[in-house]
Parts: C-alpha cells; structure tokens; sequence
C-alpha cells in the first residue's frame, strides 16, 4: 500500500508567494503551508462545485450585478452552513494526518482562514462563473 501523506503532499502546488517564517502565528503558517496549497490545488472543482450551487438555486446569481454576485459568494459561503461544511470537507479531505492533529487545536480560526481564501479565490475567478448556454 502507498504511502497517503507522501501522495497528498507530492500533488500539492509549491507556492513561492505564500511564505512561512518562525516570526508568524502558528495559524498563519498553518495557513501558508497547508491551506493555500490545497485550495489552490483545489480550485477548479470550488469553481465546478460553486457552479452546481447556483444552478441548485435557480440561476438567480446570473441575474445580479458585479457587485451584487460578490455578496453573493460572499452570503454562500458565510451563512450556508451545508455549503459551508462541503467547501471545509474539500480541503480537510486533503490534509494529512499530522496536518488534521496540528487543525484540530485551533480549527475555528483556520476555518475563518479557509473560508476567506476559498471566497477570494472564487471572486477572483468570477469570470470563470459566467452562464454558458450550450
């Protein structure tokens, strides 16, 4: 049998950007080197994922302005707590063992990390959400 952890840390992105240094919380450098890799290498299903929720409610985001679809991310993300908990499973899904033990001591606070990052990265992508009509 394969060795899950070295697997999971062998598909990660290296990102030169995200920095870790001694004089950081432990929550940021959690954040650095654990969780931005993993949302990064998750990025393209957050965006398939958060596709399937708009068209679950109707395609209303389609009908909204620019600013009116950042809140709406922004309101998908902070009060579905079913949407929410999937988004969380994505990445936690890719944590390693030790990476989970080092999550569970102040998981409320990287859950605020996480959230935020997963809601950047989809405003960011915004384009990338637009209605396509076959």
């Amino acid at each position: 049998m394969e060795n899950r952890e070295t697997n999971l840390l062998a598909i990660r992105p290296q990102l030169l950007n995200a920095r870790v240094s001694a004089n950081m919380s432990d929550d940021e450098q959690f954040q650095n080197k654990t969780i931005r890799p993993i949302i990064k290498l998750q990025g393209e299903l957050l965006i398939e994922v958060f596709k399937n929720y708009i068209q679950k409610r109707k395609n209303t985001f389609y009908e909204l302005s620019l600013e009116k679809r950042f809140d709406y991310i922004e309101n998908a993300i902070q009060k579905d707590m079913k949407f929410r908990n999937s988004l969380k499973g994505m990445i936690i899904g890719q944590f390693t063992i030790e990476e989970y033990m080092s999550y569970l001591k102040s998981s409320s606070s990287l859950n605020k990390r996480m959230m935020n990052i997963v809601k950047e990265r989809l405003q960011d992508n915004i384009q990338l959400l637009e209605y396509k009509v076959a």
